[in-house]
């Protein structure tokens, strides 16, 4: 889904202890783990040499497009504005560049028990089907589809460069 290798860098928002990036280190030119535990973080410098950032999704630390690809594994619901993340993201992605987007799929019977779970345990998830989330990249440049398996479901959103925009 991720369109790997690529040369480019890969941005991990929510990226933790850096499990998901680091199989992916080899296939692009860098990658650099966005998260807002400083401890995720130490854990991630613990076990490889990935870039490593300590900031909320909210607003990033990087320059306009930044990342060939950013991938965001099981983060959004976690995040408190999930418009400003969006907002963010695409800021730093490059024309052509690709989003991944995985989440849990809030319709079915085992999510809503983990989302009332982490209700329960005052965590402030909010989740969004997968409809909502590909509904909020409506930038004129976005092109955006879901893949479903099972509870999981991914947001792959492809930012158009200025050739395929009108195509």
């Amino acid at each position: 889904m991720a369109g790997l290798p690529v040369l480019g860098n890969l941005l991990d928002v929510g990226g933790g202890t850096g499990r998901s990036s680091f199989a992916l280190e080899n296939l692009v030119t860098r990658v650099t783990i966005v998260d807002s535990s400083m401890g995720m973080l130490t854990q991630a410098a613990r076990k490889n040499s990935l870039g490593m950032v300590c900031s909320h999704a909210e607003g990033l630390p990087f320059k306009d497009k930044s990342f060939q690809r950013i991938i965001m594994v099981d983060t959004l619901h976690h995040v408190i504005d999930h418009q400003k993340t969006i907002a963010e993201l695409w800021r730093v992605m490059s024309p052509g560049g690709r989003l991944i987007i995985e989440e849990p799929d809030i319709r079915t019977f085992p999510v809503k028990v983990i989302a009332l779970f982490e209700k329960i345990t005052l965590m402030r998830s909010h989740f969004l089907t997968p409809l909502q989330i590909k509904a909020r990249f409506n930038f004129t440049d976005a092109q955006a589809r879901i893949v479903q398996e099972g509870v999981t479901a991914w947001v792959v959103v492809d930012k158009l460069d200025a050739e395929n925009i009108n195509n």
